[in-house]
């Protein structure tokens, strides 16, 4: 399907892969297939694993290495990545629920679910190369939409 803006064709709106560049892929496949029960679409050892995560979108984990030769140097310094990824349900309980399932798959940080000014609640873990997750229950139209 096309679309136009004013005489320019725009790109469709959606997203059809997340990958994350991981220092080390085996320890980030067992910490996503064991640790919180996801499962796997396609591996290959050493290089990439990739997830099915929803209709038409996909969660890869690709070797650090690998990804670099590919798309280019990694810039790296203090803190954490400028962006997260977040997992929505529908309570504060399944927030901390699934916040407990990331803590006994070795997730660190975990920060606890609290009530945010906004509304909702959410709480926060790393994977294995600190990428953030947020677990979050949003109350809002837009909250609503992402549920299953």
């Amino acid at each position: 399907m096309s679309m136009t803006c004013g005489s320019v064709e725009a790109m469709d709106q959606r997203i059809s892969f997340v990958t994350l560049a991981v220092a080390d892929l085996e320890r980030s496949r067992a910490f996503y297939l064991d640790g919180l029960g996801w499962t796997e679409a396609l591996h290959v050892p050493g290089d990439v694993c990739m997830i099915e995560v929803g209709h038409r979108v996909v969660f890869s984990l690709w070797q650090r290495e690998h990804f670099e030769a590919e798309v280019g140097a990694i810039s790296s310094g203090p803190g954490v990545a400028p962006f997260t990824l977040s997992h929505n349900v529908a309570t504060s309980a399944e927030v901390d629920a699934a916040l407990e399932v990331a803590r006994a798959a070795g997730a660190d940080p975990v920060q606890p679910g609290q009530a945010r000014e906004w509304g909702g609640y959410t709480g926060y873990f790393g994977d294995p190369d600190g990428y953030r997750w947020e677990i979050a229950t949003n109350p809002g139209p837009i909250g609503q939409k992402v549920l299953p």
